[in-house]
This record gives structure tokens, C-alpha cells and sequence, in this order.
């Protein structure tokens, strides 16, 4: 693929735990009302791309996003989404927005990791049991460039940070 094909900030955006853990069963591992809202803060009014088990994880297409699903399967359907087959057919629907989102899951993490330009990534302080993971982060390619840590509370049973990582210039 041609990277001046795709000039935008391609952000991934992800709630992992210390051993990469990002949900089991197709469901997330932890409830962080505060990660929640700082994910449809960060989302709202931009392009989201899924993998189809994260669309069909969640209730119905998420509002004010233009939702993304990237499958194998030359037949899906989804209402309130558009369907991709590919990479570069998620990234041509998403070109209207400066700054699309991937949200997941592992899968879609991996393969969009190389393309990315940002990492927004929730660091959940835990070991979790998992079925899918976040990919490893390379420090060599990526510069921890702000962190925001939070403790565990009466409300919420986990600390977590909030980190943003930028790709290095090569």
C-alpha cells in the first residue's frame, strides 16, 4: 500500500491491561465508566474501524461515527455500517475524516499497528485472563508523549493510565 495514499493520523484506541489483555468471549473484561466516556469523547464526529466480532460485541452501530467493519466475509451485512474487505477499502471509506479511529479487536490492532500514527491506549493495571490481545508496542517506534494515571477507587476496582504514544520518525 502507498502511505501517501492515506495521509491522516491513523489512531488506535484501546483499553489493555499489563499482559495485552483486551476482552475474553468477545466481551470487555472490565466496566471503566471514565474510559467510556473518554473514548466516545475522543471518537465522536471520526470514522471507526472494527473488526466484525467487535461490531456484533456491541449493541447496535455507535452513534455520531461513521462505522467501519472490516471482514473476510465477501457477504456481510450490517445496518448503520459500511462493510470493508480490506485494508485499504476501510481506509478509502474512512477518507473523508483527518482522523480515523481503530477500536479493535486484536486482530484489526495488529494489522493496523504498522499504519498508525497514534496510540491511545488505556492501560488497565492487571494480569487478565484473555482471548485477544493488544499487540506488543515496539518502544523503538513509539515515544510515550503524555500519561495520565488514575488509582483504583470505591468506584472502580482497577488503577489504570491513560497513555498517547506517537510514532518516531523513521
Amino acid at each position: 500500500m502507498n502511505e501517501s495514499e492515506f495521509q491522516k493520523d491513523i489512531t488506535l484506541i484501546a483499553a489493555a491491561s499489563d499482559n495485552h489483555a483486551l476482552g475474553k468471549d468477545n466481551q470487555l473484561i472490565w466496566h471503566i465508566s471514565e474510559d467510556l466516556k473518554r473514548f466516545k469523547r475522543l471518537t465522536s464526529g471520526h470514522a471507526i474501524i472494527m473488526g466484525r466480532k467487535t461490531f456484533e460485541s456491541m449493541p447496535k452501530a455507535l452513534p455520531n461515527r461513521k462505522n467501519i467493519i472490516l471482514t473476510r466475509n465477501s457477504s456481510y451485512q450490517a445496518s448503520d455500517a459500511f462493510v470493508a474487505h480490506t485494508i485499504e477499502e476501510a481506509l478509502k471509506l474512512a477518507a473523508d475524516d483527518p482522523q480515523p479511529f481503530i477500536i479493535g479487536g486484536g486482530e484489526i490492532y495488529s494489522l493496523f499497528l504498522p499504519l498508525a500514527d497514534t496510540l491511545e491506549l488505556t492501560r488497565v493495571h492487571g494480569q487478565f485472563e484473555a482471548d485477544a490481545f493488544f499487540p506488543e508496542i515496539n518502544t523503538q517506534d513509539w515515544k510515550l508523549v503524555a500519561e495520565e494515571k488514575h488509582a483504583a477507587s470505591q468506584d472502580q476496582d482497577f488503577s489504570y493510565s491513560y497513555l498517547t504514544y506517537k510514532k518516531q520518525a523513521q
